[in-house]
């Protein structure tokens, strides 16, 4: 009942009950989760949690997006029921739970196409802090250990710049305010075809993770976590989410 309240307060239509129900806010994240032209919610994880709810038997309650610091608020408080590409860490196991992993996150380094330069050559976060190049990266986020590691040698050199979204850096980048350029592989290439910007991508990656479905453990149950587990599971082996996310892993 207090899902069902909570929804008509945000002027959210009710739906018929269903053996699992589960509310969450949007966030703008492209390729993740956007807008298209039509004004409609889309993206790969969209695509993924719709599979995984339709396999489950769930049902999925999308409220308005909301920004970042109130959304996580809000889930902690119970306000919401589910958070996309969580990674899973000891601290939130205090007041969520984790699926099996639906997808891998992988973070890269960019520079502009262009005459071979020797900043390309860079295979590891310990090389480039040791050298000249210097470097775009977003203001929040966990981008891996080796970033964390090179990050204060990089401040005190004054190498680092940092960006709000991947429009932004990928301007700066293109307006060359640094060499490099550090994200998320497939925002960073969403956001640069946008902006008609070519990248070449160095040859390490910084960052491969999985990431997960995060439940909140004060609103959902075991039960509910071992259906969307079991649905991840069927669906993977029929090749179903494989299929969606080649959809969006064109270079």
């Amino acid at each position: 009942m207090r899902h069902l309240l909570f929804a008509a307060v945000l002027g959210v239509s009710v739906l018929p009950a269903v053996a699992c129900r589960m509310t969450m806010a949007l966030e703008e994240w492209p390729p993740y989760l956007y807008r298209d032209a039509q004004g409609h919610a889309t993206g790969l994880d969209l695509e993924l949690l719709h599979a995984i709810f339709k396999e489950a038997h769930c049902t999925l309650v999308t409220l308005p997006e909301l920004p970042t610091a109130r959304r996580q608020l809000l889930f902690q408080k119970g306000g919401l029921d589910l958070m996309l590409a969580a990674s899973e860490t000891q601290e939130r196991h205090s007041y969520a739970r984790f699926s099996i992993a639906y997808r891998d996150e992988a973070v890269g380094l960019f520079s502009k196409s262009g005459p071979p330069a020797g900043h390309r050559q860079i295979a590891s976060f310990a090389q480039l802090a040791r050298g000249k190049a210097t470097l775009l990266a977003p203001k929040v986020g966990w981008y891996g250990a080796q970033y964390a590691a090179a990050r204060p040698a990089l401040e005190k050199d004054g190498r680092l710049n940092t960006f709000g979204t991947f429009r932004q850096g990928i301007l700066m980048l293109d307006a060359g305010r640094a060499d490099l350029l550090l994200g998320d592989v497939l925002a960073v290439r969403h956001e640069a075809r946008l902006q008609g910007v070519a990248l070449n991508t160095l040859p390490f990656l910084v960052l491969r993770a999985p990431v997960h479905l995060m439940l909140n453990a004060r609103t959902t149950s075991a039960d509910d976590l071992t259906r969307l587990n079991a649905a991840i599971a069927r669906l993977e082996q029929r090749g179903v989410l494989a299929a969606i996310r080649s959809n969006y892993e064109a270079p």
